[in-house]
């Protein structure tokens, strides 16, 4: 008797993983490519979601109306559409804000604020390649002069901004 219970959930177990299997396969086949840049670019690589994360990391912009108010004019149905998609790819949070009850704050997750050396490399080559505004590179400033444990640092601040 014993040995045909382990023998059901042997097959059982067989079956779910071919389930499974199938599952990603069909995942991976919805996929242009699985080049680990394209799959990247395909959450993030977007002007707009870019500037997004960036106004979330570096100018401290958590409500819709701030996102909106940025120099690059961002419409509001595009606003909407990143801000949602951020979301679905576990990006950003967004949690209604207790003192205004119509009101959304959106925070980075940990795997938004991973972004944070991929954004500070884009900056980088920005201000090594591209005209820019002095005013506006302190954060790329400070991460070029102190590596890594200023990254690590900048991390940190941000977990504690948003992750909570």
């Amino acid at each position: 008797m014993h040995n045909a219970s382990i023998g059901k959930s042997n097959r059982i177990v067989a079956k779910c993983k071919c389930f499974l299997k199938k599952v990603y396969l069909r995942k991976v086949e919805n996929q242009k490519s699985q080049c680990p840049i394209n799959l990247s670019l395909e959450v993030f690589g977007d002007k707009w979601s870019l500037l997004i994360i960036r106004d979330l990391m570096f100018a401290d912009k958590r409500y819709f109306g701030e996102f909106l108010q940025s120099e690059e004019k961002i419409a509001s149905n595009i606003l909407t559409d990143r801000l949602n998609m951020l979301e679905e790819k576990d990006i950003i949070t967004k949690v209604k804000d207790p003192d205004h009850k119509l009101k959304y704050i959106y925070s980075l997750t940990k795997k938004g604020i991973d972004l944070l050396p991929i954004m500070t490399a884009i900056g980088v080559w920005g201000m090594t390649h591209q005209p820019y505004n002095k005013d506006i590179i302190c954060h790329a400033k400070k991460i070029m002069k102190g590596g890594k444990l200023v990254l690590e640092s900048m991390k940190k601040q941000l977990a504690k901004q948003h992750l909570k």
